[in-house]
C-alpha cells in the first residue's frame, strides 16, 4: 500500500510532467496519476486525453478507450473524485485537501512479469476497484493498460431523489 498527496490537479501534460511521480518507476505512481488526471476530465476532456496519452505510454488512448471514459464519466464526473481521501455520498464526492489517495495491491497484483493490477478505494463503493499497468523493461516505467475502476458508485446525496 503507498499513499500519495497532490496540491492540485494537472491541467496539462506539461503540469503533470512536473510532479515527481511522473518518472513513473512504480505502477503505484502511475495508478495515482492516472487518478488525478481523471479529475479534470469535467474540465477539459481533450486536455485529459492528452494526459492519459503520457501515462500510457507507447499505447495512446485508441477511440473505444475514449468512449469508455465518455461513457463512464458522462454526468459522473464526481468519479475520480471519489477515490480521494474525504470523499463520500454525503460530501458529493468533495475529497479534502491536498489531495490524498490510496493505492493497495493483492497477492495476485503482480502475478505476471511486467504486468501489475493495483486497487484504489471509492468512498462510493464497497470493494476496491483495478487498475492495469504495463511496465516497460527499457526504461522501467509502469504505464496505464486499463482504467477498470470507473464503475458506477452511489449516487451523490445532493443528487439522489431517494436521500
Amino acid at each position: 500500500m503507498e499513499k500519495f498527496t497532490f496540491a492540485y490537479v494537472p491541467k496539462s501534460v506539461e503540469e503533470l510532467k512536473a510532479l515527481p511521480e511522473s518518472d513513473m518507476d512504480s505502477p503505484y505512481k502511475s495508478a495515482a496519476l492516472a487518478m488525478l488526471v481523471l479529475c479534470n476530465y469535467k474540465n477539459d476532456v481533450e486536455g485529459t486525453y492528452s494526459m492519459l496519452d503520457f501515462l500510457k505510454g507507447p499505447e495512446p488512448l485508441n477511440p473505444y478507450e475514449k468512449k469508455f471514459l465518455r461513457d463512464r464519466l458522462r454526468d459522473k464526473e464526481y468519479k475520480p473524485f471519489s477515490f480521494f481521501e474525504g470523499a463520500n455520498v454525503d460530501n458529493d464526492y468533495t475529497p479534502t485537501l491536498p489531495l490524498t489517495i490510496v493505492i493497495s495491491e493483492t497477492p495476485y497484483s503482480f502475478r505476471e512479469d511486467n504486468w501489475a493490477t493495483l486497487y484504489i478505494k471509492s468512498g462510493g463503493a464497497d470493494s476496491p476497484r483495478p487498475i492495469k499497468f504495463r511496465r516497460k523493461p527499457s526504461t522501467n516505467q509502469w504505464f496505464v493498460n486499463e482504467i477498470q475502476c470507473l464503475s458506477d458508485i452511489r449516487t451523490p446525496k445532493s443528487s439522489d431523489p431517494w436521500a
